[in-house]
C-alpha cells in the first residue's frame, strides 16, 4: 500500500536532527514510538484505525526510517530529549505516548525526563530498558547478535529476527512487511540504539509513573516474556495489563484490531475523565 494513502509524511529539524514522521487525523494527540530496527511504518494500522478520533503521529527516531543518524555517543536520554522537543515543535503536548519494545522504554525515559509532555502511557511489548528487564547474560547475547548482524546484509539475519518477532503461525504478509522495514535499517545507528538500550535500567523509576498507563503484551512473545510484563505491571502502580492470546512481540501489527480497541477504550476513558489539555 502506498504510504500516501494512509498518512502524510513530514519532516522537522529538532536539535540539529532531521526527524521524519507520519501523521493522520485530528483530535487529542497520540504519539507512536517504533521498535528497533524498525520505523514508523510499523504503525500503519494505528494511523489508519485510530485517526478518526485522534491526531496520530508516528515518528522515525533519529537513526531510523527517513530520519538522520545520531552521533555514536547518543544514549536513551538523548533520544528522549529529542522526542520531547519533537512533541513541542509539533505542538501536541501533553500527548498520549505509545511505544513498542525500544519505543516503550523510550516512552518511560521521556516521562522520567519530561513529564509535562506526557498525558498517558501505552507500553506495548515494552521493557524498562534491556538492562532493567532482562538477565545480564541475555542482554550480552542480544548485544553480541546486534553487533554481528549490523555488519551483514539484512537478508542474512532478518529471517531469524522475524522468527522472534512473530509466532510460527503468523501470516506471510506480516513477514514480508517486517522484512521490508528491516531491509532499510541504519547499521551504525542500530548499534548505537541497542547499545544504549542494553545500558538502560529504568526499573527503579517505574514507581514514579503517575499517569494512566496501559500495558499491552502478546501471550507468545519470546522477546518480552511473562517475567518482563509482570515486573512492569507490578512496578507501575495502577497500570492496566492486557495480555493478548496467540500473539507475539508485534502486537500492533499481528493483533491490530484488538490493539486499536484497547487503545481507543483506554484513551476515551482518560478524555472523558479529564478535559483535554489538563493534567489527569
Amino acid at each position: 500500500m502506498s504510504t500516501s494513502r494512509w498518512s502524510a509524511i513530514g519532516q522537522v529539524e529538532v536539535a540539529g536532527h532531521r526527524i521524519a514522521y507520519r501523521e493522520r487525523g485530528a483530535g487529542p494527540p497520540l504519539v507512536l514510538l517504533h521498535g528497533w530496527p524498525l520505523d514508523s511504518r510499523q504503525w500503519r494500522r494505528q494511523l489508519e484505525g485510530l485517526s478518526d478520533e485522534f491526531r496520530v503521529v508516528a515518528w522515525d527516531a533519529p537513526g531510523a526510517g527517513r530520519s538522520s543518524d545520531p552521533p555514536e555517543t547518543f544514549r536513551l536520554a538523548d533520544w528522549a530529549d529529542c522526542l520531547a522537543e519533537f512533541i513541542e515543535v509539533l505542538d501536541v503536548a501533553p500527548a498520549h505516548v505509545a511505544g513498542l519494545s525500544f519505543g516503550g522504554g523510550l516512552a518511560l525515559e521521556l516521562f522520567h525526563r519530561h513529564p509535562d509532555v506526557v498525558r498517558s502511557l501505552i507500553l506495548v511489548s515494552a521493557y524498562a530498558g534491556w538492562g532493567g528487564s532482562l538477565p545480564a547474560e541475555e542482554v550480552q547475547q542480544r548485544l553480541a547478535l546486534t553487533r554481528r548482524n549490523t555488519t551483514l546484509p539484512p537478508e542474512q539475519w532478518a529471517p531469524a529476527l522475524i522468527d522472534t518477532l512473530l509466532p510460527e503461525r503468523a501470516s506471510p504478509e506480516l513477514v514480508d512487511e517486517l522484512a521490508a522495514m528491516l531491509a532499510d535499517f541504519h547499521p551504525q545507528a542500530t548499534r548505537t540504539a541497542l547499545e544504549a538500550f542494553a545500558a538502560a535500567d529504568l526499573s527503579d523509576m517505574l514507581a514514579e509513573v503517575d499517569v494512566s498507563t496501559l500495558l499491552l503484551y502478546g501471550e507468545l512473545d519470546v522477546r518480552s516474556p511473562r517475567t518482563v510484563w509482570e515486573a512492569m505491571h507490578q512496578g507501575i502502580a495502577g497500570s492496566r495489563l492486557v495480555v493478548i492470546p496467540d500473539v507475539g512481540h508485534m502486537v500492533d501489527m499481528q493483533a491490530a484490531e484488538r490493539c486499536n480497541d484497547e487503545i481507543r477504550a483506554f484513551l476515551r476513558h482518560i478524555e472523558a475523565s479529564t478535559p483535554y489539555g489538563r493534567e489527569p
